[in-house]
């Protein structure tokens, strides 16, 4: 049945309401108790701690967005949406919930501050970076770091289904963090050699990755400042959701510096999502959107177009020379001019 405009209006209003159900679903760790099939009211609220009458409605809640599903009398039991709760899932999006439930949602809430002011949440506080204002606090760099693992991690099988990295010998992911993605391609392709460039404050979970993984000896983590020099000796860089985050002058800094660090033959692989000319209506076009309105209001970066990737490729003096869609993704890959 159509919904008339009032009530589609309505259920858009009220999504922040969904964003806590399932937040607070993530924090209580209810999927990795229902991962073993259907548990009771009683044996939840007992294992969380949670009061048994309002986990009782959260739980119906749950099961009418989708996380799980009512069996038997009084019993809930984990669908495959809910499974990505569960944080031993091999693609888990829990820290992603966490960090979307308990920073974002609050960075949102002075949206119109910075619709009205131009100015990122940061800036407003009188903070140039909002890198550095989060630095501030451990515990948002930690949320932040586990979240963007996640991320990566969604869209990692999807990248190694579209681009064949093995004519590389040694690639570099600049700004690669924990080195979720950087472990995926080693793995992929155990000839290769890998470096994750990052900020210092990375490089422990980066090398405990690396260890996990098996691939200490293959792949190492440099320390350093992408604003200031990038490390020579590779000859292939990737760059994954690093330029939507920043506007077009720090990412032509950015680029200029993967440009003198790699030799004549080197290639750049860009990775990020690529906003229609036309705004779209579907999940995709809708989820840039968004997305380019938290590039705004946090880093004050923002979402481009492949038209736009390509004239800050070419400004920075590369030659883009195909485009491989992975996903909601792009991989642009490019040569030195």
């Amino acid at each position: 049945m159509t919904r008339n405009p009032p009530e589609q209006l309505l259920d858009l209003v009220q999504s922040h309401r969904v964003t806590a159900v399932i937040y607070v679903a993530a924090r209580l760790g209810l999927a990795e108790l229902l991962r073993d099939g259907p548990r009771t009211v009683d044996e939840l609220a007992s294992r969380t701690h949670a009061d048994r009458d309002a986990l009782a409605r959260l739980l119906v809640a749950l099961s009418a967005v989708g996380i799980c599903s009512r069996v038997g009398e009084g019993s809930y039991l984990l669908t495959e949406l809910g499974a990505g709760l569960d944080a031993s899932a091999e693609r888990s999006f829990k820290n992603w919930v966490i960090f979307e439930g308990s920073m974002l949602v609050r960075r949102w809430g002075g949206l119109l501050d910075t619709i009205m002011s131009g100015k990122t949440a940061a800036q407003l506080q009188n903070v140039d970076d909002n890198f550095d204002l989060m630095a501030r606090t451990p515990e948002h760099v930690r949320v932040f770091n586990e979240a963007m693992t996640d991320l990566t991690r969604l869209v990692t099988h999807d990248l190694l289904q579209a681009y064949d990295f093995g004519t590389i010998s040694h690639l570099m992911d600049v700004g690669g963090g924990s080195g979720q993605l950087m472990g995926a391609v080693a793995r992929e392709y155990p000839n290769i050699k890998g470096t994750v460039f990052d900020l210092p404050r990375c490089a422990e979970a980066a090398n405990q990755n690396f260890v996990h993984l098996g691939i200490s000896e293959r792949v190492d983590f440099v320390a350093g400042d992408f604003f200031h020099t990038v490390p020579a000796a590779v000859d292939a860089i990737i760059l994954k959701s690093i330029i939507h985050d920043w506007d077009d002058e720090r990412s032509r800094i950015i680029l200029g510096n993967c440009r003198k660090a790699l030799p004549q033959k080197g290639r750049l692989l860009l990775i990020e999502r690529a906003m229609s000319e036309l705004p779209g209506t579907d999940d995709a076009g809708r989820s840039c959107a968004m997305s380019d309105l938290n590039m705004l209001r946090g880093p004050g970066g923002r979402e481009r177009t492949e038209r736009e990737y390509y004239q800050l490729l070419t400004e920075s003096s590369f030659r883009p020379t195909a485009v491989f869609r992975a996903g909601r993704f792009n991989l642009t890959e490019s040569r030195l001019c």
